[in-house]
C-alpha cells in the first residue's frame, strides 16, 4: 500500500482511504468487526502498529534526503528545480509535493542541511516506531 507514497501530493481524502484500508486489515486480522466496538488506538496498540500516515510521511522524508544527497546530474533532483510560469486556477491553490514535504520536515525537525550527513537524517526521519 506504501509502494510509491514518497512522490504522492497526499491529501486528507488520501490518508483517509489508506487509514480505513489498515484499519480493515488489522481488524481483519484480530477477528473483530466494528460492532465489536474496539477503538482504533486499540486494535493498533494490541497489534504494536503504527499509523500508516505516519510511516508515509517518514518515507517521504527519508527519500527527498536521498535526492538531495545524490549527484547533480540526477533526474529526480532536476525535477524539484523546475520552475513553472503561467496562471494558476481560481480557488484554493491544491496541495504540492514540496508543500507538504516543507510540512513533514517541520515535524521531523529536520533541515535541508541536514541531509548531508547520512546518519543524522535517517535518525530524525525515523520517529515512527511500532513498539
Amino acid at each position: 500500500a506504501l509502494y510509491g507514497t514518497e512522490c504522492w501530493p497526499t491529501t486528507k481524502k488520501h490518508e483517509q482511504a489508506l487509514h480505513t484500508m489498515e484499519m480493515k486489515m488489522l481488524r481483519w486480522n484480530l477477528g473483530l468487526t466494528r460492532l465489536d466496538h474496539v477503538m482504533n488506538e486499540g486494535v493498533q496498540k494490541t497489534l504494536k502498529v503504527t499509523p500508516i500516515t505516519e510511516k508515509m510521511r517518514e518515507l517521504c522524508v527519508r527519500w527527498y534526503g536521498n535526492v538531495l544527497r545524490s549527484n547533480d546530474t540526477s533526474t529526480a533532483k532536476t525535477v524539484f528545480e523546475l520552475n513553472v510560469e503561467g496562471c494558476r486556477p481560481r480557488g484554493r491553490p491544491f496541495t504540492r509535493w514540496l508543500d507538504r514535504l516543507k510540512d513533514d520536515m517541520r515535524l521531523a525537525k529536520v533541515t535541508c542541511r541536514d541531509a548531508a550527513d547520512h546518519t543524522k537524517w535517517k535518525n530524525r526521519c525515523k520517529q515512527v516506531d511500532p513498539t
